[in-house]
């Protein structure tokens, strides 16, 4: 390959790169915050401790997909009376009636 050839597929890569770095969206402030979720199923209460996420964007705030997965795990696993595996995400509480 010639030295021209070479000098012009250099010149060619960096003004790609440029490209795509000028893609990038613009970055956005996020502050996480501490949070308390009570998880309801038949006579057990679970309390998890997850973070939302707030950000000057439309839908916030919200939480991270561990914490939704967290969720739906703990819920998950009262429904089938799981409270063993439920105990090791989440506090977890029964429900007792004070009158009928």
């Amino acid at each position: 390959m010639t030295k021209k050839l070479e000098k012009q597929r250099q010149i060619n890569h960096c003004s790609r790169d440029l490209d795509v770095v000028s893609r990038f969206y613009e970055e956005k402030t996020m502050k996480k915050r501490h949070h308390t979720k009570f998880i309801h199923v038949g006579q057990y209460v679970a309390e998890v401790d997850l973070d939302l996420i707030d950000t000057d964007e439309g839908w916030s705030p919200y939480i991270s997909l561990d914490d939704a997965r967290k969720l739906d795990d703990i819920r998950d696993a009262l429904k089938r009376g799981d409270t063993k595996s439920a105990l090791q995400r989440a506090r977890v509480y029964t429900l007792t009636a004070v009158a009928i």
